[in-house]
């Protein structure tokens, strides 16, 4: 039997009908270094609060699936060196084995709406990986599964785009872009990939998801957010930290489920750091509009 935890103030929330933002925890476990994976999920939480919603980072530990963390336990998942990736095929088995894991987008997905979560935050999809077209996020297949708003920056920057896209297009998940007419390229605010709708306002997207659910459509809602203006790093400039990063990997054969972490470390270095703030700020901007969303959600339902 899988135990599951939610914390009374997330539990409260839902209860009272009261909007309530999931997050991921792969970010924290293997996105960024310690001490930033702390002070980002922490800042998330708090761009969440301060737009008068309720933050439910999801994640693994001793094998029960916790939603909403206390403080301590946020510390222990920051500092963990042995926490593993969850996705989604991996739950039973990290709760069974009483593992310690940070729950991927689809994980996490998958959690949230068995809890009754319908908008969750992260910072970039999986999708397909460059030069091989099987290796296919879980996070893809998910978003066709499992009804619920997912606001993100697009796909990682590392991955083919306009094959995720495609991905997307053929499996109907309607991919709005909020304030913009093209997909987030995650560091970079263009990727010349047409969204399916641009939207201007908050309400607009709970209204979308809101008739898109009461139809009988079951897909995930991808709402995507370019980075903030400031911190976003030109195409040209991050595609050739990108490929440094990519030959890389070929060269040392690192495929799988090492290859994300690998690539996002490689091209932080590349780029001097830059990269990891722009996912810092981008990660904190994602999670405030999706606080706005579930505010304008709970008023639909």
């Amino acid at each position: 039997m899988i135990e599951i935890n939610i914390n009374p103030t997330v539990q409260s929330a839902l209860r009272e009908n009261r909007p309530v933002v999931a997050l991921e925890s792969t970010v924290i476990t293997h996105g960024l270094p310690y001490p930033q994976n702390k002070e980002t999920a922490i800042g998330m939480e708090t761009a969440i609060q301060e737009s008068a919603a309720t933050p439910a980072t999801i994640c693994i530990l001793g094998g029960v699936i916790h939603i909403g963390l206390v403080a301590d336990q946020m510390d222990f998942i920051a500092r963990s060196s042995k926490a593993i990736k969850i996705s989604r095929k991996d739950i039973a088995a990290a709760c069974v084995q009483k593992k310690n894991g940070g729950t991927t987008v689809s994980g996490t997905m998958e959690i949230a709406y068995k809890a009754g979560i319908q908008v969750f935050a992260t910072g970039g999809i999986g999708g397909i990986h460059r030069n091989h077209s099987q290796d296919v996020s879980a996070d893809l297949p998910t978003l066709s599964q499992i009804p619920i708003i997912v606001v993100c920056s697009g796909a990682k920057a590392i991955l083919d785009l306009p094959a995720t896209r495609e991905y997307l297009e053929t499996s109907g998940v309607p991919v709005i872009g909020f304030k913009t007419s093209e997909l987030p390229a995650f560091y970079s605010i263009n990727s010349g990939i047409p969204v399916d709708y641009c939207v201007e306002t908050t309400l607009e997207i709970a209204e979308i998801a809101r008739s898109h659910w009461d139809f009988g459509l079951s897909t995930a809602i991808l709402v995507t957010v370019p980075p903030p203006e400031e911190f976003a790093i030109p195409t040209e400039e991050i595609e050739a930290s990108i490929l440094v990063a990519l030959n890389e990997a070929n060269k040392k054969g690192i495929k799988g489920s090492a290859l994300t972490p690998f690539l996002l470390d490689r091209v932080s270095e590349h780029s001097q750091t830059r990269s990891m703030q722009t996912n810092i700020a981008l990660l904190k901007n994602n999670a405030r509009i999706a606080a706005l969303i579930a505010n304008e959600l709970v008023k639909l339902m």
